[in-house]
């Protein structure tokens, strides 16, 4: 903190006095700066209502980079309790953080500004990025727990200041009480999706390798590759397919997209009575359209030619339309 005995100095006086007057903004908080007097420098920058680039470039680098982020944030709280006062040039460190790929400081800053749904979105990154395997993801599941507590804590806040009134402006990211609800559910449902993969993968059980690790975190597509992912690596279809079954409703995916990629797996891994299981678990789920069965045996065999005889015949009994089953015998026969 600036003492007062450098405040009393001649030379200190006589350069402030010249910066003051030639000097530009940037150039008397760095001054500030460097005189440990951090708490002027930032009473300067408010009332200056300097640039987001002079708090950057004059106080938030020198701070983090010499280890006195904390020292920062304390004075910012004591100046201004709320906050408020500081909402774009915090928002404008983020971004500078995220730029340069600094996450953990982020998160700790995001925590600091009690922002607490840009804090879970960091959350998510720690969870998902560079695994390459869902036993990665098993041993970083602490990460879902932690994006639960920041929502929580974030939906605790927005019902304890539902009569309030309304602030004109924060720089806190908001939310619908629905939309968070929703994420909630999002990672109660990743947490089985992630320790149901990691069992199986430990197990052995597990056979498909990809480039990407697909997580619910991710687009439509994305989460349709975590239905087939779950179904396809259990020991069975039907162990996996009721988590699949959620994950396809939740996020209302297309379902016989989904069946159709599982049932094509299951046929070049020649698993033809798990395709039969398949076809059950989808009869029995009680969303099924009428033709949906059919239609995934039909899919398997215009693609591929070469199922043995048994398990051909097998499939093409298990239609419900006897017009598709005439149909497909018919085929099989003069091929």
């Amino acid at each position: 903190m600036c003492e007062g005995k450098i405040q009393h100095n001649s030379y200190y006086q006589e350069c402030l006095f010249y910066l003051h007057s030639y000097g530009t903004n940037l150039a008397i908080i760095s001054f500030y700066m460097r005189h440990d007097c951090m708490r002027e420098a930032l009473l300067h920058l408010l009332n200056k209502e300097s640039p987001s680039e002079v708090f950057i470039e004059g106080i938030f680098i020198p701070s983090y980079e010499s280890g006195k982020l904390h020292m920062l944030e304390n004075l910012l709280e004591t100046i201004d309790p709320g906050l408020e006062s500081w909402g774009v040039y915090l928002i404008a460190a983020c971004k500078y953080l995220q730029r340069k790929n600094y996450y953990h400081i982020l998160y700790e800053l995001q925590q600091f500004m009690k922002d607490h749904v840009r804090a879970a979105m960091t959350c998510i990154r720690f969870f998902t990025h560079g695994a390459k395997s869902y036993t990665e993801l098993g041993g970083k599941q602490t990460w879902l727990l932690k994006i639960k507590d920041h929502l929580k804590v974030y939906l605790q806040e927005v019902s304890r200041n539902s009569g309030r009134k309304k602030m004109a402006c924060t720089f806190r990211k908001k939310m619908s009480a629905t939309d968070v609800s929703r994420h909630i559910n999002t990672v109660d449902l990743q947490m089985e999706v992630t320790k149901f993969l990691h069992r199986c993968e430990s197990s052995g059980t597990s056979q498909m390798t990809g480039s990407s690790l697909p997580t619910l975190f991710g687009n439509n597509n994305m989460k349709m590759d975590v239905a087939c992912k779950v179904m396809l690596e259990g020991k069975n279809i039907e162990e996996g397919f009721g988590i699949a079954f959620r994950v396809l409703q939740d996020f209302q995916l297309e379902a016989m997209e989904v069946y159709s990629k599982v049932a094509t797996q299951l046929v070049k891994q020649q698993k033809y009575s798990e395709i039969r299981q398949l076809l059950k678990c989808v009869n029995e789920s009680g969303v099924a359209a009428k033709n949906d069965g059919d239609n995934i045996i039909l899919n398997c065999l215009n693609e591929f030619k070469n199922i043995p005889a048994e398990d051909l015949d097998n499939l093409i009994q298990d239609m419900d339309s006897d017009e598709n089953k005439v149909s497909k015998s018919t085929t099989e026969e003069l091929l």
